[in-house]
């Protein structure tokens, strides 16, 4: 199991309560995971996927230099090139009417799942299920903001207005008035997202699970067979073999033939002691492209949907941006403040890779989960435990099957060759 996320540590739980002999090769990198970095929402939501017509014709007004939240690393153009060239093929009517059917699956047992996960490691309380909410700052973006999203599939998740104790409660953390919001209900946070992964860790190695610190360094085909050479040169050769390590899935795919088109798309967070901030669901101020998510006495401020090489260095204008807007909201964080990015892993058309591998019997893959890796982690561990399990798993996973990025060849060719 190749794999240090949430996703990755959430399969080698389920798989290891299974009852499978389970090995987890985590790279513990200086860099911590996406899934310890993100706002802690569980956003059942999002159902329809970012690849879609209305999400390419905003892209535009979106971009960083025009002081919103989508950039694009000049530098590292031939990594996401080619990715947003299938990006835009993908954004078609017919793509999004697809991915949401797709999503709308994965998400419908989201929560529940969350509850079972939460339940398994002995703290029911890590799930906080209070909603969210979702603000604006002037009358014109509230209106079309709001019918916007009463005109958005959003499957679990229940909309109506804000409420005035909820508004009155939010405008003693601001001092910025608000136009308008919307409150949502059926969706969640967790209460500390490091707190997550550190359980899963203890609960995993409790059941007698296996955890090693390691990288693969590449991905061998042995007659069929996939084993798994490290970068001190070791080489493993386990019956099966998942593949569910973020951004470098991609390249361990692409090893065996796959191809996997998985790009970093970099999110940057700020964090400190939380102050005058009220005990509030996760709050989102759209207009900035910000959320706010409060973790017991911690504040987390998160935006920023930056695709380049996940090795790249940090964009410090990021964090700037974030500064600014903290400022501008009268949000003010105490003591140290805390500077993170990390990379969500993403394929162009938004849906997960979750299946099992035609160029090796005995490798299976879960990655690419892009916004939803928190959201969808608990599901994904249930439903790889059945694949590997040889069950049905209890959502038609062919949507997500890998080989859909695989370049079709016609057959009068394939013959003339």
């Amino acid at each position: 199991m190749i794999g240090g996320g949430v996703v990755g540590k959430a399969c080698a739980l389920a798989l290891r309560r299974a009852g499978e002999t389970v090995l987890l090769l985590d790279p513990q990198s200086l860099s911590r995971p996406a899934s310890y970095g993100n706002a802690g929402h569980i956003a059942v939501e999002q159902v329809e996927p970012l690849a879609s017509p209305a999400a390419l014709a905003s892209a535009i007004g979106r971009l960083f230099i025009l002081g919103g939240a989508l950039d694009f690393r000049l530098a590292d153009i031939a990594a996401w090139g080619p990715w947003a060239m299938r990006f835009i093929r993908a954004s078609t009517p017919e793509g999004a009417a697809h991915g949401k059917r797709a999503l709308g699956g994965l998400l419908q047992d989201a929560l529940p799942a969350w509850r079972r996960l939460a339940a398994c490691l002995g703290r029911p309380d890590l799930l906080v299920e209070r909603g969210h909410v979702v603000v604006w700052e002037s009358q014109g973006a509230a209106r079309a903001g709001f019918e916007a999203w009463r005109a958005t599939d959003i499957g679990q998740a229940r909309l109506r207005p804000l409420s005035d104790p909820l508004a009155r409660r939010l405008k003693q953390s601001i001092d910025v008035p608000i136009a308008g919001g919307a409150q949502f209900e059926n969706t969640g946070q967790v209460c500390d997202p490091a707190l997550v992964l550190r359980l899963l860790d203890e609960t995993f190695e409790g059941l007698g699970g296996q955890r090693r610190t390691g990288r693969a360094a590449r991905l061998l085909n042995i007659e069929g067979r996939v084993e798994v050479l490290l970068e001190d040169g070791e080489r493993l050769a386990p019956e099966r073999v998942l593949i569910a390590g973020g951004v470098g899935s991609g390249a361990l795919m692409r090893d065996l033939g796959h191809v996997a088109p998985v790009i970093a798309e970099r999110g940057y967070h700020l964090e400190g002691g939380a102050g005058r901030w009220g005990d509030l669901p996760p709050v989102v101020f759209e207009d900035r492209s910000l959320i706010l998510t409060r973790f017991g006495d911690r504040l987390r401020a998160a935006s920023f949907v930056e695709f380049g090489r996940e090795s790249s260095p940090p964009d410090p204008r990021k964090w700037s941006r974030l500064r600014r807007h903290l400022s501008e909201l009268g949000v003010r964080m105490e003591g140290p403040i805390a500077e993170w990015m990390g990379a969500r892993p993403t394929l162009p058309d938004y849906l997960p890779a979750i299946g099992v591998s035609r160029r090796a019997n005995n490798l299976y893959y879960a990655f690419g989960h892009q916004h939803l890796g928190l959201t969808l982690a608990a599901v994904t561990g249930e439903l790889v435990a059945a694949l590997m399990g040889a069950a049905t798993p209890a959502v038609d996973l062919t949507p997500f099957d890998l080989d859909r990025f695989a370049r079709r060849v016609d057959p009068q060719k394939r013959n003339a060759a």
